[in-house]
């Protein structure tokens, strides 16, 4: 095991432990995503009930014209969790781009997806970053061979973020970049409580799937020992927060041993796993407002999500 493996494996050791210590139980939700997460997230966003990444690429796909003008052309293209680059083939058929570099913390998923876009757009030079974006990391140097940074979030990954958690999120990801820089973040909007709590709990059950392949992730990386047939996928629209959360729910009184540790988990009591934070327009231009500008919003006709170009101050 190399050091850099090793760095990363023991951080991932103390966040998890941190989190089942404390007396709300909670797991950071980045650690949904190695290769097996990421499949069956791709699999979430074909759901019917999943009306996000559909409803985004609709947004982009009827304004693609507009997004051009905002990013103009010969840009550095930098995408914050890229996974499958789905929505990103629409921007790099489109754009007229100097480079792509996707960050995503799981390298053997986007090696193969670099691999095959690589393939696919051989005038743009790929360059992807293993890192886990929610922490300061470094952007490739490419001189000055580019017209303008602009950084792509789609998916309301910003909802995953509390808001203070955001605000940091947003200052230091500006930090990252040129001041003349901008961004295209996809943000979920406030809407029917059915609506929200269906796109989380569908009926084929891979959401129920990928939250509990957290744990199993847990078991093959840090050699715990969570059963995990006795969890139960929960999630649901907490109104006062303005958030969905998700959560794993002991069926019964047990015993888990991460690392030499225990940690006792009594029948009902949850492990916190994911939040995903909606907002009002006025909400989210207020959250950004010390570090980005809001140039130009997108959104469908029922108002259920938007698309964001920003400038940064």
């Amino acid at each position: 095991m190399d050091n850099q493996v090793a760095t990363s494996q023991q951080t991932m050791l103390d966040e998890v432990l941190n989190g089942l210590s404390q007396p709300r139980k909670y797991l950071p939700s980045k650690y949904f995503y190695d290769e097996r997460g990421s499949k069956l997230f791709e699999q979430i966003t074909q759901l019917e009930e999943y009306y996000p990444t559909r409803t985004e690429m609709a947004i982009l796909r009827g304004n693609l014209d507009e997004i051009s003008k905002q990013i103009g052309p010969d840009a550095m293209l930098v995408e914050l969790g890229s996974g499958s680059s789905k929505k990103t083939r629409l921007l790099l058929d489109k754009l007229s781009l100097k480079a792509y570099i996707p960050v995503d913390i799981s390298e053997n998923y986007l090696l193969k997806v670099v691999n095959q876009l690589r393939m696919d757009y051989p005038r743009i030079s790929i360059i992807p970053v293993f890192a886990d974006y929610t922490s300061y990391f470094n952007l490739p140097d490419l001189g000055k061979d580019y017209r303008k940074q602009v950084l792509f979030f789609p998916g309301s990954t910003i909802g995953n973020f509390d808001p203070d958690r955001a605000r940091s999120f947003m200052q230091t990801i500006a930090s990252l970049t040129d001041q003349d820089s901008g961004m295209l973040i996809g943000v979920d909007l406030k809407k029917d409580k059915t609506a929200l709590e269906a796109a989380y709990n569908d009926a084929k059950g891979i959401t129920a799937k990928f939250n509990k392949n957290i744990l199993v992730r847990l078991n093959r990386e840090l050699d715990a020992n969570f059963d995990v047939d006795t969890f139960e996928h929960r999630a649901f629209y907490n109104e006062e927060k303005g958030r969905v959360e998700m959560h794993l729910v002991s069926a019964e009184d047990q015993q888990v041993r991460i690392d030499g540790q225990n940690i006792h988990m009594k029948k009902g009591e949850s492990i916190h796993t994911e939040n995903s934070y909606k907002y009002s327009l006025e909400e989210f231009k207020s959250l950004i407002s010390d570090w980005y500008s809001v140039q130009q919003i997108w959104t469908d006709e029922k108002h259920y999500f938007s698309l964001q170009y920003l400038n940064k101050k």
